[in-house]
């Protein structure tokens, strides 16, 4: 009698085992399936794709000297600035509409907007003023340093835009959602 009921015991463990295994195998198939179903439709596409709001797909790092002088004919003012600054860009997911998203079966196609600066600005812990120079006859100006940094923001904002920072946003940002779309259950990703 014993030995039947460990015979049985050792039968329902193996196929509690078996029932996990299975289990473990088929549903993440379900939920592959269900993913794929889940988006079929445009206003569920679009309500996607906006979650991810402001996508920033690039950053860049770059240092510029500024110099800013003040000449007046009783002395000058002068700042000597190494601005280190940061210029991040990317799409605004916000922007796109039911008219921007069509699909057909397993593939979609989007219309992005395009590709913006999201943010550009200094590093304080890195940037310093090397050089700060006033005249005999002139007192301390405390917005020169002010000025400086707003013109080392626009330049660095400016040298990122002629380095091709838009254009690496809009690359990157195709490849992030064609991933994100295709996770999402679409075969084929295009972008007009």
């Amino acid at each position: 009698m014993r030995k039947l009921k460990r015979i049985f015991l050792a039968a329902f463990v193996l196929i509690i085992f078996a029932g996990g295994v299975w289990l473990g195998f088929t549903v993440p198939r379900w939920m592959k399936l269900g993913s794929g179903r889940h988006m079929e439709n445009t206003a569920t596409v679009v309500e996607q794709v906006q979650t991810l709001s402001d996508l920033v797909t690039v950053k860049y790092v770059l240092e510029k000297v500024v110099i800013l002088e003040d000449v007046k004919w009783y002395g000058e003012s002068r700042v000597l600035m190494l601005a280190h600054g940061i210029v991040k860009a990317g799409i605004d997911l916000k922007r796109i509409t039911p008219a921007d998203v069509a699909i057909s079966g397993k593939k979609v196609s989007l219309r992005l907007p395009p590709p913006q600066i999201v943010d550009a600005y200094l590093d304080d812990k890195n940037s310093q003023v090397v050089d700060r120079t006033t005249g005999l006859l002139r007192a301390f100006d405390k917005d020169l340093e002010q000025t400086a940094r707003a013109n080392a923001v626009d330049d660095i904002r400016r040298a990122a835009r002629t380095d091709g920072i838009l254009d690496e946003a809009d690359k990157r940002a195709r490849l992030e959602l064609e991933l994100f779309l295709r996770q999402a259950g679409f075969e084929r990703v295009e972008f007009r």
